[in-house]
């Protein structure tokens, strides 16, 4: 495994970095996914190239994150993040570091990351640079922080969310002392953004484990949202569709979480408050039946909600028969 394996855009990247006499590698996600014998999604790149000498080496990068280092290049394989090297210092809202310095080496770079299994980073000749265990905790099917919890989750608060994410979309279990420092930091989740927390839980929802969704419940994540009850079965989400609109119908419906307590969007909104709207159409007592049956205007519109509700409880009742009984 080595540079080959990642795409033409990535590798074009880091030979004019490389040339140009810069040490860089790609690092996170994607060294992660390859150890696990996946296609990455997204390659990022770390580098000792400054942002101002990145911008020059490529003249289409867009600055999309200056002051901490960021730039982002469009190749035709898809867009490549390149990020120099880094420390950080303080995080007064939970979130993003107050400043950030440059001219560190690698592993000081790696060491600010969330987790042990996003901690790594490929040569060229594929050795794996690890200098925290995260091949080994992928091995053991472990979500771990990078050196000590607390400090990870004070510097960013979202950091909580995403080891669970991380451990749904992978089957792999949140370490003792990461997990219990989750739940002592809870309360700083009050100061992640509506949308990051909507996208995190969604993309749970909609991992091959989407009732683990209820660990953010249980560590408190989402106390500052709503008072969840204390005993919810969510067993039964991984029988429903993965679909965003099916799964979040699913989780509002078991919690009686209220969607509306995330920015989301209109359609969104609309199935989980009225999951009826998608039955009607499949009923098998059409409109045209209805008014067959002496109903007109508004009166066929609260009866197609009603049958709707019903069936979406009772799926087998959807026969013309039994719904005009019904009626």
């Amino acid at each position: 495994m080595d540079w080959r394996a990642l795409t033409a855009g990535a590798q074009e990247c880091l030979e004019t970095l490389t040339g140009a006499g810069k040490e860089s590698y790609p690092v996170g996600g994607c060294v992660r996914d390859l150890l696990l014998g996946r296609v990455p999604g997204d390659v990022d790149i770390c580098t000792a190239a400054l942002p101002q000498e990145v911008m020059a080496l490529f003249p289409n990068a867009v600055p999309t994150g200056l002051k901490h280092g960021t730039v982002t290049v469009p190749t035709p394989s898809g867009n490549i993040e390149i990020t120099t090297f880094r420390t950080e210092g303080g995080y007064a809202d939970s979130r993003h570091p107050d400043a950030v310095r440059f001219g560190v080496g690698l592993t000081e770079d790696l060491s600010r990351r969330d987790f042990t299994v996003n901690a790594m980073a490929l040569a060229r000749d594929g050795a794996v640079i690890d200098p925290f265990g995260g091949r080994a905790d992928l091995e053991g099917k472990v979500i771990r922080c990078v050196g000590e919890p607390e400090r990870r989750f004070s510097e960013d608060a979202l950091r909580m969310l995403r080891a669970v994410r991380f451990a749904a979309q992978l089957g792999f279990t949140i370490e003792g002392e990461t997990r219990s420092a989750m739940a002592r930091n809870a309360f700083r989740a009050a100061k992640v953004s509506g949308e990051r927390i909507k996208a995190e839980m969604e993309k749970t929802l909609l991992s091959p484990a989407p009732e683990r969704v209820g660990e953010l419940m249980e560590l408190g994540l989402l106390s500052h949202l709503y008072d969840f009850p204390k005993e919810v079965d969510l067993s039964g989400l991984r029988d429903v569709p993965a679909t965003a609109q099916a799964r979040w119908q699913g989780f509002c419906a078991a919690t009686g979480f209220p969607i509306t307590a995330l920015p989301v969007e209109r359609s969104l909104r609309r199935a989980v408050e009225h999951p009826e709207g998608a039955v009607i159409p499949t009923l098998a007592l059409t409109g045209g039946d209805l008014m067959e049956l002496g109903l007109r205007g508004p009166e066929i519109s609260a009866a197609q909600k009603k049958l709707a509700l019903h069936v979406l409880a009772h799926p087998e009742d959807n026969t013309k028969t039994r719904l005009e009984k019904l009626l």
